[in-house]
């Protein structure tokens, strides 16, 4: 029966069944009336109803005795810093009763690092039901005291035999200090750094130039030309966090902005940054390096052919017109291209390259994992101490290594959870999560960034620089190692935690010139052999063979955030689509090997498997993906995916491409052949939401010629209506039928998005999970169309040169036609633009006129406000909406086992924001301009009787940009930013010319085409 089912799992309270119906006795008593009839109808009415209505009742237990630091409902805030070896960033970790909730932005760090979505994401890493929670020796439960004694006698009883300590690059010079004693402590120590995604071929090149193993920083805000070839620099490439400076560098000013080429294989977030994206495969990629270096030196050939040599010419041409502004960089796995950059960049003078303050993130050496490889398998290991990487999962030989494993006398690993590798040791240690751990880390050489516990340590865990000091015979702990070796600053130490930065008194490295006199006599890479060695190529792929580029995803970076939902979730910014990893191809090559995607009837993604074999190793069924923009030849396949051993099932997907990752080279060639295994089902998020024939009423673009020498009604015009006959533009109050509200008292917001500012990536949709306690929904709801992001990035492809042509071809396609030409026929090589997109807050909002229960509402500040206790789901307003960011609850995702994500268990639930609802079953929810944090920044003005000064207002998204796309604020603040923003010239309307008058705006995306 409907009260039976309506029972399951839908109200929190037992459902009035006798009030309603009567008893039983007396139902089964009585004929069934007209009048029993209409009582089961309105039950079932009344039923529906309530479930709608009612949320979930937890009743709290208020504090017997309140923690003395602890106040009640005040956040407090830590400056500490994340280092995992992959991602490292100076942050600010805000906690609520003493749980760390979210991820800030230091701005006392400037930018040090990389705040990418990953970082943002670490916060719901800590609570993490997989991770390893005591001590265990040979898969049982021990304490420390017991793993200490019996260690110290297995260690003192190696006579002599190799101890190997493999970690990733710490960049901790007080780490660097305790493996250093640690060494002394021991005979025959051997400390190898492991990249998991490495930089080895940078960093031979830098050490043979420089004497220092490091990689340049680079500084792209001044820049006036760049270059790229192969390097993500948007993304991972080098550890990353270029993008900030790059952005700054790309909004114009004074009538100037960067110009910036992009050769490249894979579609990668840089090349869909770019003004100019070239396609090359990764033979080609390498004739540009050494043809680049050529003509930047004076010389006059290229090697290439056609449009690819035109564009060689011209981007070397810009970049010695540009001269110290120039800046060349690139990806090609190869020490002598490597060397070549470091040599162009020198010879520009290039002010944007930083030698003397290199970056320190990356340290690994793959010659001497290859190496520990081959000496454990020898038998040369007597023991082998593996901190913080997962060789089992990620190594290329992973095979080789486990059976190395076998070999070795002793094997311990310090981890946060049992692993591939893990389960292959007799010792496990467990050790914190970064938030709960002390530490220093030199992201950048000459400013040392501290790292504090902002919790408790949730289980029984260790520092691995505790386990050092225990095992070398200090008493002290790694805090007190810390502080007494607190050397070279003019901070003290608690000035510098408190900061989470501080500068370091570090020598500069050596110049090229001193440096190269040594390594000529030491046999280094010189600039004369590497031009030599690049200048002959190995036969290019042939025969039906592919060249394959791998590269670590803007959502999985190297995979050790795998079982994090809210990375699962977050789509990717080029493909849009999340819960997977995938083979990108070209359409010419997908028609080839009869390879196809397809759209079922609700409008979702399929797509072919293939096979992929690489030197007899072969990885089976992987989906392909047709890509617009790949290079013809070339197919991409992100690592970080494919594990299996402590990851939740939901989150085990994908498959693991680290086995064609040999030798630590991205670039490899393969055989492919179609699996004709059926279909593959994609999450991806994009298939609703193509601008196919839209115009510019969505996405506003310009060349910089025409920004700078056309007035600005040409390339940003004000749309016009009919009014008495005649055309007036539609910000004219005669356009209005509605009465305006009065915004002249208090605060009046308004969201500025800058779409030469946003490059994609993605920290703003992890910052409003974060903030907002959006749920996670899981691949099946996301290929539904049931996504509950508050705020998306839609990217939108170019399908010709112009708007008024992509109009022309596409006005008589059916809708599915005109699709599918501009997300997957395209251009072989479109252009892009991400555009953020969020609740538009409209002053005249269609969706308030049209709810029956009065739940949206218009507030004074300018927010469109839901009241979710009195919407009961009709979800009239989500039809309404003309941008289509209104979401809605389908079911319950709060502790509801059929979204066993982190909402469903207690620890998982420690992350949620106790200013901002769980929302229930039924409602709709959106983007709320972060109303908590505004009210909040009003209520402590209020309290400390002083005014609201310009840039104190934020939401989550705003907080996130360290690219300054996304800037929010107070409109009625006399000269404040928002307000300056607002009179841009660049300022349009998302959909202006439907009179809804938003309180969010953009600025028009201006591109710089000039060519050589």
């Amino acid at each position: 029966s409907i009260v039976e089912t309506l029972k399951q799992n839908e109200f929190v309270e037992e459902i009035p069944t006798d009030e309603f119906l009567g008893d039983k006795e007396s139902l089964e008593g009585s004929a069934t009336s007209r009048r029993d009839f209409l009582k089961y109808v309105g039950f079932s009415t009344a039923a529906a109803t309530l479930a709608a209505c009612e949320g979930p009742v937890n009743k709290s237990i208020p504090y017997v005795v309140a923690p003395e630091r602890i106040t009640v409902g005040k956040a407090e805030y830590y400056a500490t810093t994340m280092a995992d070896g992959f991602d490292f960033a100076s942050i600010l970790v805000k906690t609520r009763e003493g749980r760390p909730i979210k991820i800030e932005n230091n701005d006392m760090g400037n930018n040090i690092g990389n705040t990418n979505a990953r970082v943002h994401a670490s916060v719901l890493s800590l609570y993490d039901s997989e991770r390893l929670q005591e001590p265990k020796i040979k898969g049982e439960s021990a304490s420390w005291e017991q793993l200490d004694d019996e260690l110290l006698t297995r260690l003192n009883s190696l006579n002599g035999k190799q101890i190997v300590v493999l970690t990733p690059t710490f960049a901790s010079p007080s780490t660097a200090k305790l493996i250093s004693n640690f060494s002394n402590a021991y005979p025959n120590v051997k400390h190898v750094v492991y990249d998991t995604v490495s930089e080895s071929a940078a960093l031979d090149a830098f050490e043979s130039r420089y004497g220092t193993r490091a990689l340049p920083d680079y500084d792209m805000s001044e820049a006036g030309m760049i270059v790229s070839v192969g390097a993500d620099f948007l993304g991972d490439w080098q550890g990353g966090g270029f993008d900030s400076s790059y952005a700054k560098g790309r909004v114009p000013k004074n009538g100037k902005m960067s110009r910036h080429v992009q050769f490249e294989a894979n579609f990668t977030l840089t090349g869909a940054n770019a003004d100019k994206r070239v396609m090359m495969t990764p033979r080609q990629q390498k004739q540009a390096v050494s043809a680049i270096h050529a003509l930047v030196m004076g010389g006059n050939t290229t090697g290439l052919s056609g449009k690819l040599d035109e564009a060689v010419r011209n981007a070397a041409a810009q970049l010695r017109e540009a001269g110290s502004k120039g800046v060349f960089v690139t990806g090609v796995q190869d020490p002598n291209a490597q060397m070549l950059a470091l040599a162009i960049n020198e010879r520009l003078g290039s002010m944007i390259m930083d030698t003397q303050n290199p970056k320190l993130i990356r340290q690994g050496s793959a010659q001497e994992v290859l190496q520990l490889v081959e000496d454990m398998n020898g038998g040369n290991v007597g023991a082998l101490l593996v901190a913080g990487v997962n060789p089992a999962y990620s190594l290329p030989n992973a095979a080789e290594f486990k059976t190395g494993v076998e070999q070795v006398d002793l094997t311990v690993a310090f981890t946060m959870k049992e692993d591939e590798t893990a389960t292959l040791c007799e010792f496990l240690a467990p050790t914190p999560h970064y938030l709960e751990a002390w530490g220093d880390v030199e992201i950048k050489r000459g400013s040392v960034c501290l790292m504090q516990p902002t919790i408790r340590p949730l289980f029984n865990t260790r520092q691995f620089q505790d386990n050092l000091l225990i095992w070398t015979g200090s008493n002290s702990s790694y805090y007190e190692f810390l502080k007494s070796n607190w050397t070279g600053s003019s901070k003290s130490f608690n000035q510098a935690l408190q900061d989470g930065v501080a500068e370091a008194g570090v020598a500069s490295a050596p110049s090229a010139e001193e440096d190269q006199k040594s390594m000529k006599a030491s046999g280094g890479i010189t600039v004369a052999s590497a031009a030599a060695a690049l200048a002959v190529q190995e036969d290019s792929a042939s025969n039906g063979n592919f060249e394959l580029t791998l590269y670590s995803s803007t959502s999985m970076g190297d995979g050790r955030q795998a079982n994090n939902p809210w990375l699962q979730e977050m789509p990717d910014p080029i493909t849009r689509t999340s819960w997977d990893n995938y083979l990108t191809m070209s359409k010419a090559d997908a028609d080839t090997l009869e390879i196809e995607n397809e759209h079922v009837s609700n409008g979702a993604l399929n797509g072919n498997y293939v096979n992929i074999t690489l030197d007899g190793t072969t990885i089976k069924n992987i989906p392909v993906f047709i890509q617009p923009g790949q290079a013809k030849g070339t197919v991409g396949l992100a690592l970080g995916y494919g594990k299996k051993e402590a990851m939740q099932k939901e989150m085990q997907v994908g498959v693991n491409g680290y086995p064609f990752y040999k030798n630590f080279n991205t670039v490899q060639t393969v055989t492919i052949e179609n699996a004709d295994n059926g279909w593959h089902e994609f999450a991806c998020v994009q298939l609703q939401n193509t601008m196919a024939g839209r115009g510019d009423d969505i996405i506003r673009e310009t060349t910089l010629e025409i920004f700078n020498t056309k007035d600005k009604g040409d390339w940003n015009r004000v749309g016009e209506v009919d009014y008495n006959h005649s055309e007036i533009d539609v910000r004219n109050p005669k356009a209005d039928i509605w009465e305006s509200f009065d915004t002249s008292i208090g605060p009046f917001f308004n969201l500025s998005i800058d779409l030469n500012a946003c490059t994609g990536c993605g920290a703003c949709v992890i910052a409003c999970h974060s903030e907002n306690n959006v749920p996670v929904v899981g691949k099946q709801e996301v290929r539904n169309f049931r996504d509950m992001h508050w705020l998306r990035i839609d990217r939108y492809y170019s399908s010709a040169d112009t708007f008024e042509q992509e109009i022309e071809d596409l006005e008589n396609l059916p809708a599915m036609d005109s699709y599918s030409k501009v997300e997957q026929q395209s251009y072989d090589n479109p252009e892009v633009a991400f555009q953020p997109v969020m609740c538009q807050h409209c002053n005249h909002a269609p969706c308030e006129t049209v709810c029956p229960v009065a739940a949206i509402g218009h507030g004074r500040q300018g927010q469109n406000q839901m009241t979710y206790n009195r919407c009961v789901g009709t979800r009239y307003c989500a039809n309404n909406c003309p941008y289509k960011v209104r979401r809605f609850n389908w079911f319950l995702y709060n502790e509801n086992d059929e979204f066993p994500y982190h909402m469903n268990n207690d620890l998982g639930r420690m992350v949620l924001n106790p200013d901002v609802t769980v929302r229930s079953r039924g409602v709709m929810e959106k983007c709320s301009f972060c109303m908590q944090m505004t009210q909040k920044t009003i209520l402590d003005a209020k309290r400390e009787g002083r005014p609201i000064e310009d840039g104190e207002f934020a939401t989550a998204c705003s907080n996130a940009c360290n690219k300054g796309a996304i800037k929010f604020g107070d409109v009625n603040i006399p000269d404040s930013e928002i307000s300056r923003l607002k009179d841009d010239d660049r300022k349009y309307y998302l959909l202006e010319d439907i009179g809804v008058k938003p309180n969010v705006f953009y600025h028009v995306k201006v591109k710089n085409t000039a060519e050589a």
